[in-house]
């Protein structure tokens, strides 16, 4: 396990030193900021990649008051305490329909860089991209991906990532948790570095393949890292009903095949799902 001094006291982050370390020869990404304050770091790189910004661009927010996570919900860190970052892909040549593999790929790669940096710490993935992390499988990060609009770069991806490393349990969500309560003791720096290096060579590897994700070994890699296959589940679905059954595999889409109690076996492609007890299974 990394020996490090955990950085949750307000530290800045070093942006020269983090892109000598992520950027171009050494890690593959084009350009990285990194600002003291903002409302949402997917809405500045959003705004950002409609002026044209780069693919492989990155934006990292000290401090983010306005951050939105999936359905809608807030996701504010407090300075110091979490990473913020969200990231620009263009990735010309995958079909349309393989580009919601982005965000399932982004949870591997945050199990990935994890287990790279606190190999004890039990780390899972919730479908589609909820990191878990201890033995009661808390949320300790939320994924966002958002598209671009078609600008004179090109359409793409932009994919944020808020991860909670020493985020006091009193400022945290039920169910939620940090790294640092797991004992999880690298700085934030050497967490970003890890990350932006797992998640340059996981797309690079996907985008190389045209987002077949058979042939680059990420399907097989995510069924590896997801607690929910096996599972029992109920999928809240966006048009306001839900299903409870027994989540059985990703498809080749990354969709999520849960065979229900009362019918045939279903692929969701959107919805949230909670991992169900006994005595919740209703």
């Amino acid at each position: 396990m990394t020996t490090g001094t955990n950085h949750g006291d307000g530290t800045p982050l070093d942006p020269y030193a983090l892109r000598t370390a992520v950027l171009r020869p050494a890690g593959g990404w084009t350009a990285l900021d990194v600002v003291a304050s903002t409302g949402s770091t997917n809405a500045d790189l959003l705004a950002e990649a409609g002026r044209g910004a780069p693919d492989r661009s990155v934006l990292i927010a000290e401090d983010q008051v306005r951050g939105r996570g999936r359905l809608d919900r807030t996701w504010i860190s407090r300075p110091g305490a979490a990473l913020t970052m969200s990231v620009l892909w263009r990735p010309e040549g995958v079909p349309a329909d393989r580009l919601g593999w982005l965000p399932m790929l982004a949870g591997v790669a945050l199990a990935d860089a994890i287990t790279e940096l606190a190999p004890d710490v039990p780390v899972a993935l919730k479908w589609p991209n909820d990191l878990l992390v201890g033995p009661a499988r808390g949320k300790a990060a939320g994924i966002l991906a958002e598209m671009t609009a078609v600008s004179g770069g090109g359409p793409g991806i932009v994919l944020g990532i808020g991860l909670n490393i020493s985020t006091p349990a009193t400022d945290l969500p039920w169910g939620a948790t940090s790294l640092a309560a797991h004992g999880f003791t690298a700085t934030r720096a050497e967490t970003a570095t890890a990350l932006l290096g797992h998640l340059y060579r996981r797309e690079a590897q996907w985008r190389d393949a045209r987002g077949d994700a058979d042939a680059c070994g990420l399907r097989r890699d995510y069924r590896s890292a997801c607690a929910s296959l096996g599972s029992r589940v109920r999928v809240e679905r966006p048009a306001g009903d839900h299903l409870v059954g027994t989540a059985e595999d990703v498809d080749p889409q990354g969709r999520l095949l849960v065979h229900p109690d009362d019918g045939a076996r279903v692929a969701v492609a959107a919805g949230d799902i909670v991992h169900l007890r006994a005595a919740d299974q209703s």
